[in-house]
């Protein structure tokens, strides 16, 4: 069982118990839960300060848990009504709403159900992180001098040389921001590149977070269509030319959600098409970290060759290890690099020492490049059986492109089936999809689904979700 629905499931239980003992009354001794219910001492322990945030419980440490004194008063019903009206107030005059549709966002972060296989995810399963090397990083980090100090606003200089190593030749230490995460950097990049009511230029489709992140900031997204190679550079110049856009969003390394690989050739040409018309390239390379082991030479990131810096570059580690290590990175060139640092420093002051100290502990550790080995390996042996399960049992979804990088899959539905009627159904049968929608700023084409490889437990689990898509699509269909 995996941890996490471990410790919902013994949470649940201490708490229908809880009533039976009077208040101040011992609760039964860690060690009598452990041989009890069969978990771990860390499960028993997560479960007790579930209760304990939630007013059920109290410890007292040396002595054991005790229910806690109930709530004498009830909270007031209030009335929010009157925020529909302040929040809308301004609506009239704004050149584009903010309000904000977090529903793909959401979807990709949410845990499903005990019981549901994950293929909507954006994160490795545990079992692909790395948490020994990373907690072994974290003691390293925790025991050097200066650890809990604050640390530079841009970030420490070491680590922001090693993210512009990674980077390429064009891209220094001083050109680099340490940032909290890669959507963090996205949504500092188009604050600073784009006034409220702007149109920004999206591939499309495209990831869900950076659409949102552009309404949120009021702008107006512009879809440009992408192929098997990645935006289309006829179609680039015609958006520009008819929007006045004065920024591009793309991810040319294995783009969310089609895969697609942009060549270096085609980069060139859209960083050039960029240069022309006045306009900035925000480039997430997200999956650089998440090759397969059939990608072959991998092209340059599009700020590598850039002397006059049009790219504002976002990368991030947390793809390639866990959510919770979010460090990433900005890269740019000339005047725009301090107005990402003043809207940085603005909203967040700067990102925790411990956690840049953390990060700079595990990418210059010997596991490092043996972790991303292994990813490698498993990505592919992933993405090789669900596209096999997928084509042989699945036939009707159209699979117009197999990935060399990322985790995910982009199928096509067969016309007339809905999305809005098989992810719901899909759920009920046991398996988590992601639905084509979120991903296109207008109209969609057709219905689509995202079937993500990365937060499966392993192989034998895509097997069993593709047979339970199965079902739900055979349900859908009659």
């Amino acid at each position: 069982m995996q941890e996490r629905s471990s410790v919902t499931e013994l949470a649940d239980s201490l708490r229908k118990e809880v009533d039976r003992y009077p208040v101040g009354g011992k609760l039964p001794s860690s060690r009598a839960l452990v041989e009890r219910h069969r978990v771990s001492p860390v499960t028993v322990s997560r479960a007790l300060a579930q209760l304990v945030a939630e007013g059920l419980v109290v410890t007292r440490p040396g002595a054991g848990a005790y229910r806690a004194e109930p709530r004498t008063t009830a909270a007031r019903a209030g009335d929010t009504s009157w925020q529909e009206v302040a929040l809308s107030a301004d609506g009239a005059t704004e050149p584009a709403p903010r309000a904000v549709d977090a529903a793909g966002v959401l979807g990709a972060l949410a845990i499903p159900p005990t019981g549901v296989i994950d293929l909507s995810g954006g994160y490795l399963d545990p079992g692909l992180q790395p948490e020994r090397a990373m907690a072994a990083a974290l003691g390293r980090a925790g025991r050097r001098p200066g650890a809990w100090s604050r640390p530079p606003v841009d970030g420490l200089t070491e680590l922001r040389a090693w993210f512009a190593r990674e980077i390429g030749p064009a891209v220094g230490a001083a050109d680099v921001l340490i940032t909290s995460g890669g959507q963090t950097a996205l949504t500092t990049a188009l604050r600073a590149l784009a006034a409220p009511g702007a149109p920004v230029l999206m591939e499309s489709p495209t990831y869900p977070g950076i659409l949102a992140v552009a309404r949120a900031a009021g702008l107006r997204p512009v879809p440009v269509p992408v192929d098997a190679d990645g935006v289309r550079p006829e179609l680039l110049a015609r958006a520009f030319r008819a929007t006045g856009a004065r920024v591009l969003c793309c991810q040319p390394l294995s783009q969310n959600p089609t895969g697609a690989l942009l060549p270096a050739e085609r980069g060139r040409e859209v960083v050039a098409i960029a240069h022309s018309f006045g306009a900035f390239v925000v480039e997430d390379d997200f999956a650089r970290r998440l090759a397969h082991e059939d990608a072959g030479p991998l092209p340059a990131p599009l700020a590598a060759d850039d002397p006059d810096g049009v790219v504002v570059h976002v990368s991030s580690l947390t793809k390639a290890t866990s959510p919770s290590l979010r460090v990433g990175a900005l890269a740019a060139r000339g005047p725009v690099r301090e107005r990402l640092r003043a809207i940085q420093a603005v909203d967040s002051f700067f990102v925790p020492r411990p956690l840049q100290e953390t990060a700079l502990e595990l990418v210059g550790s010997p596991a490092w490049n043996r972790h991303l080995r292994t990813v490698s390996a498993e990505l592919t042996a992933r993405r090789e059986t669900l596209a096999a399960a997928v084509l042989r049992h699945l036939p009707e979804l159209a699979l117009p492109h197999i990935p060399s990088g990322g985790y995910h899959l982009w199928v096509r539905l067969p016309d007339g089936t809905s999305e809005d009627a098989l992810v719901p159904a899909a759920l009920r049968a046991g398996v988590a999809v992601s639905p084509g929608r979120p991903y296109f700023g207008a109209e969609p084409p057709a219905g689509h689904l995202r079937l993500s490889f990365a937060g499966v437990t392993g192989r034998a689990e895509i097997t069993e979700a593709v047979r339970r898509l199965r079902v739900a699509l055979d349900g859908v269909a009659r």
